[in-house]
Order: C-alpha cells, then sequence, then structure tokens
C-alpha cells in the first residue's frame, strides 16, 4: 500500500496510528479479516428458542440473519436480497416462516433458498422470467455456521478450520468454563456507539494493568487490582487470547502506591453490588477476546457477550448479550441483572473506558504520521504471562493483523 503504510520501526512494540483512521485500512480489514478466514461470533442459541426465530446482525459492515428452520438447524445469511440487494429484514429479532423482502417480494425459506418470486410467469402471458430461470441458483448468501454449548459463529470463508483449532487448545477449557453445556437463559440487551476504531476496544481488554489506573469502581472496592492474583493466556496465533485475575483486598500497600484512582472510604449505598455468589473456581473475573469480533465477560455473577460491530473507521458498535443458565434460580437471576450495572452503555467500570477511547481516537486522528508505543512487559509476546503489568496480548494481536492485513 505504500510507503505511507510501512510499518515503523519497532516491530510490534510500535502501532502506527494510521491503522486506525485510514479508509483503505479499515476496507482492507473488512474484505481480509471480517470476511476472510475468522470464526465471527453472531448469536446466542437462546435468542433462538423456536424454529422460524431470526437475528438480525452483523459480520463487519455486513448485516446477516440467523435463523433456526423447522428441524432446530441454525442457518446464516446474509441480509440481502438476491434479486436487487434490498436488506429484508430491519428489526433486530422476531419470528416467520419465511423471509420475503418488502421490495418485489421474492421469498426465501428458513435455510435461504429462493421459494416464491411474484408475477415469474408475466401477467395474462405477458412478461414474465426467462424460461431457463433457475430459482435454485438465487437462494441467499449463505455462511459457514460453527455452534459451541449454545453460542453460534459463522464465517463468510468456504474454507476455515474447525471452530476448537481456531480457539486454541488452552483457550478452549476456559470457553467452556462459562459454556459448559447447560441451557443458556437470556437476560437483556445493550448497545452503544462510541466514536472510536473497533481496535481500540480489542486493545482496551488485551491492555490489563490499565485497569489499576483508570477504573476507580474496580480498585476501590478490590474487584480488580494490578496486585491481584493474574494470569494471562494467548494462542499460538496471537489472535485470542484470555485475562484472569481473582479478587483481593482494597488496603493500600507499597506494591499498589501507582494506584492514585484507588479511594480507600469509597462506599455504596446499596452494597448488594458487591455481594457475589462464588460461583465459579479460581477466579472471579475472566475476560476473553476471539478474533475479530468478540469479547467474552465472566465477571463475578454477571455473564456478556460483546460483540464488536464496526461502523467506518472512527465508530464501532458494542452489543451487549447478557446472558445466564436455565438452572438459575430468582436470586442469582436478579444478582446477574444486579452486577450488569458494572458494564453497558452507563456501566459504573465500563463508562470509563468508552471515554478514553474518544479521547484515544480524538488524539490518533490529529497526528495519523505517529505510533503508539507498546512496551510495558516488552517488546515481543508469550503464550502466557502471571501478571497484569504487560501489553503483550496487544502486540500477539497485532502479529496476527500484520500477517492477515500484510503489513
Amino acid at each position: 500500500m505504500g510507503d505511507r503504510h510501512r510499518w515503523p520501526e519497532g516491530g510490534l512494540s510500535r502501532v502506527p496510528h494510521w491503522v486506525y483512521s485510514d479508509p483503505g485500512i479499515y476496507a482492507r480489514e473488512q474484505e481480509r479479516i471480517f470476511y476472510g478466514p475468522s470464526w465471527s461470533y453472531v448469536a446466542l442459541e437462546c435468542e433462538l428458542p423456536n424454529p422460524g426465530d431470526y437475528k438480525r446482525t452483523f459480520v463487519g459492515d455486513k448485516s446477516v440473519l440467523v435463523m433456526r428452520d423447522e428441524a432446530g438447524e441454525i442457518h446464516v445469511v446474509e441480509n440481502r436480497c438476491a434479486h436487487r440487494g434490498v436488506q429484508i429484514r430491519q428489526d433486530h429479532r422476531g419470528n416467520a416462516p419465511e423471509l420475503m423482502c418488502p421490495y418485489h417480494q421474492w421469498t426465501y425459506n428458513l435455510q435461504g433458498d429462493l421459494i416464491g418470486v411474484p408475477f415469474r410467469r408475466g401477467i395474462k402471458g405477458k412478461g414474465g422470467m426467462p424460461e431457463d430461470f433457475d430459482t435454485t441458483q438465487h437462494g441467499l448468501c449463505r455462511l459457514r455456521v460453527a455452534r459451541r454449548n449454545g453460542v453460534v459463529f459463522a464465517s463468510f470463508a468456504q474454507e476455515i478450520e474447525p471452530f476448537e483449532t481456531y480457539v486454541g487448545g488452552d483457550l478452549l477449557p476456559l470457553f467452556d468454563r462459562v459454556f459448559d453445556g447447560r441451557k443458556l437463559k437470556l437476560l437483556g440487551y445493550s448497545r452503544q456507539l462510541t466514536p472510536a476504531n473497533w481496535k481500540l476496544m480489542f486493545e482496551n481488554i488485551k491492555d490489563p494493568y490499565h485497569a489499576s489506573l483508570l477504573h476507580v469502581f474496580l480498585l476501590s472496592f478490590g474487584l480488580y487490582r494490578a496486585d491481584n492474583p493474574n494470569r494471562v493466556l494467548i494462542d499460538p496465533t496471537g489472535r485470542n487470547a484470555v485475562t484472569m485475575s481473582s479478587r483481593g483486598e482494597q488496603k493500600r500497600t507499597e506494591d499498589n502506591s501507582d494506584m492514585r484512582s484507588l479511594i480507600e472510604n469509597l462506599k455504596l449505598y446499596d452494597p448488594k453490588m458487591l455481594m457475589p455468589e462464588k460461583e465459579y473456581p479460581q477466579y472471579t473475573i475472566v475476560l476473553m477476546t476471539l478474533w475479530p469480533n468478540l469479547i467474552i465477560q465472566q465477571q463475578s455473577n454477571t455473564l456478556a457477550m460483546r460483540q464488536l460491530v464496526t461502523r467506518g473507521p472512527g465508530h464501532f458498535e458494542l452489543a451487549w448479550t447478557f446472558f445466564g443458565y436455565e438452572t438459575d434460580d430468582a436470586a442469582m437471576i436478579e444478582r446477574r441483572v444486579r452486577q450488569a450495572n458494572l458494564m453497558g452503555p452507563a456501566g459504573f467500570v465500563s463508562v470509563d473506558d468508552s471515554e478514553m477511547m474518544d479521547f484515544a481516537q480524538r488524539g490518533i486522528a490529529q497526528s495519523p504520521e505517529a505510533f503508539g508505543v507498546m512496551e510495558m512487559g516488552g517488546r515481543d509476546w508469550s503464550v502466557e504471562e502471571d501478571h497484569s503489568a504487560s501489553e503483550g496480548m496487544i502486540r500477539a494481536f497485532y502479529d496476527q493483523y500484520r500477517k492477515v492485513m500484510g503489513l
């Protein structure tokens, strides 16, 4: 792409600002990452409990429909009529025995096959489609589908490795830690549009040490701190990673003297938010990032899928799907919903991240020729770390990113 897109000296420890704002780079990301050999998260199966249920969502910039057919199978198709390209559905979720384009009423079954064309034989013997028009050649564009323990992924690529291999052998047990085969229960949604590049959201999760500096709530109530027990795992490609932490105390010590956001006497009027039930062994926070569009969140008892939807170089949408298990009692459901207030557009914690990503995009956009310095914890990355003072997960992400993008 020319000298203007030459990666700076310093390799993975330098990230050029133009990757966050250049329209040409963004277009290449869509083609090579989101429409390439990647498994993108699209739905939880509990969002589609009945035959005919569908959900409209996105893979990169493209709108897709996730559907359950009469036999219970899940299909994912591009939300684009094969006739004139009209988007078929605009609602978020619904139920229908078939899909009908609102413009000329071309109709498709729940597998995406074309089953009806109005005036195909013309009107009073005049007009109509040619005799050799073949409906089997004009179905909706189908994506490949992978399902694991109630989670649905899709890919535009015709050839792609199995999902289990894609996640990585060391990370898959941590995926199954939450998705262990129990039926999931949908609790609700939230959505937010952030004026920042989508990669900044991934970087935010892959940067565990910022949480001990930025998030007053996490720090002051001991939900997450740099001096808590921490562990990081990265799959060998660099594309997927998980960060894990156990809850600690909120006392100030010599080891956490840099945590200036720590307010030792901070209290809540309603302390129930800070009364989780120990549900999973060992770790109170596990955040998994799956290339290219998913963050899986287990924080205390709140469970959520954070789906990244690209909206151009300078914006992304974050679609949150909060869930629990069908076996949850009323008290646990209430606990999960209450703790969901940590997250989302106005969450006690995540509202800080949204503001910082806005500020970051503003600074990046004003100096596209500059670059970010990613040297915390070294200049390379390893598949495992036992501390949070590192940007290794970010460097691993850009290791994969550079290969896929040809940079």
